[in-house]
């Protein structure tokens, strides 16, 4: 399976689990890479080793209710009144919206895994606080 369409899917889990733990908009850059991945979150307070265990903890859950993965093509039109378009080029006339089940839903053009289960363990190796109010989070998924 391709380990980078895995990465990516957790990376939409996690930026879901940040949402609801703490309120973090999308991330604000990331990197997704086969063997490691980064992104970077707002969060209202510095981050502590039992949250890194929640958040891992919290996300491993979501993973395995096996959420399916599917597609959904909008019209620019309709994608604006419902979703964050910052990141998508201007000249757009249609989005590419991905679905996390019930959790998640965000414009994407990356590869994903067709159900959360496929995803594999997420796990977080590292998180430095960047600033106040912005933590990076190092992860990856494990077999």
């Amino acid at each position: 399976m391709d380990r980078l369409a895995r990465m990516h899917s957790a990376e939409h889990v996690l930026t879901a689990v940040m949402r609801q733990m703490f309120d973090s908009p999308r991330n604000l850059e990331m990197h997704l890479g086969e063997s490691k991945s980064k992104c970077d979150y707002s969060v209202p307070r510095a981050l502590r080793p039992e949250d890194m265990r929640a958040i891992e903890e919290f996300v491993n859950a979501e993973i395995r209710k096996d959420h399916p993965i599917t597609v959904q093509v909008l019209p620019i039109e309709a994608a604006q009144e419902i979703y964050d378009l910052e990141k998508v080029p201007k000249d757009a006339t249609a989005i590419r919206i991905v679905h996390i089940g019930d959790l998640d839903a965000t414009p994407c053009r990356g590869e994903h895994v067709t159900h959360t289960r496929k995803i594999g363990c997420f796990r977080i190796k590292s998180y430095t606080m960047k600033e106040e109010g912005t933590v990076r989070l190092r992860f990856t998924v494990e077999d």
